[in-house]
């Protein structure tokens, strides 16, 4: 029986009109949800504060199993939920089956979060028993975009839910399937208790208003940074507690001693993955000056090898863009790059929404595609002569999520990745790896710092009260 029915999708209560989900690839229309009106936050958000203090004193071993259930359906289903992902969000087969391994293992961390320790013991100068202890937040409101849907949403609602707490999701709409509804699916099979997780597919106005709503202390909300900002800005104003995953402008640094054979696949993959719409996406190559010339011409020739089309109906390495407007950004960018003296290597061409993988030669700090996060399948490419150089280039910009670093020498490349602002860095690989157990985050126009992931969850999604505890009533000079 399948998990999901598009013919169910209709039933739902939501107040801000129809929705057609769209295949990027072919333009068709694969179903219709209905979208969440401003209304409809404060309705979800109550019923999910309401079915969380029940949820909250369910013995840890429920609430796990119910987590452990989840992550097993993942892969019960994942046959369903591949086809959903790779049609809605353009994924190629292998980045589907990277998020449903990555989904199945944040649930099962997850579920090991809530049997860790909780609290402390501490001394006190009274007669008393004196500790802490992490206790739920109470509703968490999770914003989650486009690009890599289910990992996205699921890396905050799973530990969010294990750790007692109820969740109000907002999935793009324009992957409002595998990233909500396939998540409600699963979770209801699982045996969540009803009113716990409400998935509100909407715009600008459901953000808005799920970041105002006095019923959800903590917003962990994933996407651009101007967006970032502005939920930052607003959550701010409402003394609430935001956790921001923004965006990047990731660098790779190929060192003189690097092998030149085996770094191109690695380059390749850091710009091109899931045509280059990743956070982590390296969207500066910077290399010794000694390599630069053989780099830049085994990099295009790589990228004119790759295929790209329809992933659902080819076998192809690069599919779609998700929409017309990300399209015209990424063209945008590339003319504006050309035009100021950067040189197209290979790419800079597309057919409807399959943009060929680019790559640009010659730039500097001016050239758009360098200094600015494309989102899309471009990687500029710029030489340096020294380490130093190297570092100050990479640490130049806004952004600070995740730093590659190629050499022979892996104390050498640790100590240049010492050098750069960044919350994430690997030694002899690009920019682009995930783990549901490593903490996940970037610095500066990047994000608030890593807080997803492991342990970081703890921190993320429940706060510490202090409790004491005294035999007899304290009595005091008046």
């Amino acid at each position: 029986m399948p998990l999901l029915d598009p013919k169910t999708w209709q039933s739902d209560t939501l107040s801000g009109g129809e929705y057609a989900v769209t295949e990027p690839a072919t333009g068709d229309t694969l179903g219709t949800v209905m979208l969440a009106a401003a209304e409809d936050v404060a309705t979800a958000a109550g019923a999910a504060r309401a079915a969380q203090a029940d949820w909250a004193r369910a013995p840890h071993f429920v609430r796990a199993a119910v987590l452990r259930k989840a992550g097993d359906l993942f892969a019960a289903h994942a046959d369903e939920l591949r086809d959903w992902i790779v049609r809605e969000s353009g994924s190629i087969p292998g980045k589907a089956d990277f998020e449903l391994h990555v989904a199945a293992q944040e649930c099962y961390e997850a579920a090991a979060l809530v049997s860790r320790p909780t609290g402390q013991i501490l001394p006190s100068e009274a007669p008393r028993l004196s500790y802490t202890r992490r206790v739920p937040v109470g509703v968490v409101g999770v914003i989650a975009p486009f690009n890599a849907p289910l990992i996205l949403s699921i890396r905050s609602v799973a530990p969010a839910l294990a750790l007692g707490n109820g969740v109000v999701l907002k999935p793009d709409p324009r992957t409002a399937v595998c990233g909500g509804l396939a998540l409600a699916a699963v979770f209801a099979e699982a045996g969540l208790p009803e009113g716990l997780l409400h998935v509100l597919p909407g715009g600008a106005e459901a953000g808005q208003a799920l970041v105002a709503d006095s019923q959800v202390p903590v917003i962990s909300f994933t996407g651009s940074t101007a967006a970032g900002r502005a939920v930052g800005e607003a959550a701010g104003r409402h003394l609430k507690r935001v956790h921001l995953e923004l965006g990047g402008n990731s660098a790779l640094i190929v060192l003189e001693d690097a092998d030149i054979d085996a770094v191109i696949s690695t380059a390749a993959w850091g710009s091109f993955f899931h045509q280059g719409q990743i956070c982590m996406t390296t969207g500066r190559h910077l290399v010794h000056a000694s390599l630069y010339e053989e780099y830049v011409e085994r990099l295009a020739a790589k990228a004119d090898a790759l295929a790209v089309g329809d992933p659902y109906r080819e076998q192809v390495h690069l599919g779609p863009i998700i929409d017309a407007a990300q399209l015209a950004k990424i063209q945008g960018l590339v003319e504006s790059s050309t035009a100021g003296g950067a040189k197209l290597a290979a790419g800079g061409t597309h057919e409807r929404l399959f943009y060929r993988p680019t790559v640009l030669a010659g730039v500097d700090d001016a050239t758009p595609a360098y200094s600015e996060e494309v989102f899309g399948p471009v990687a500029p490419v710029r030489s340096f002569t020294t380490a130093e150089q190297a570092a100050a280039l990479a640490s130049q910009g806004p952004y600070g999520l995740s730093l590659g670093i190629v050499t022979r020498d892996t104390a050498r490349g640790l100590d240049l990745a010492d050098r750069i602002p960044t919350g994430i860095a690997h030694i002899n690989d690009q920019t682009v790896n995930d783990e549901a157990v490593a903490p996940f985050g970037g610095i500066a126009a990047s994000g608030t710092g890593a807080r997803f992931g492991g342990e970081a969850n703890l921190e993320a999604f429940t706060d510490v009260r202090w409790t004491t505890v005294r035999g007899d009533v304290a009595t005091y000079p008046f």
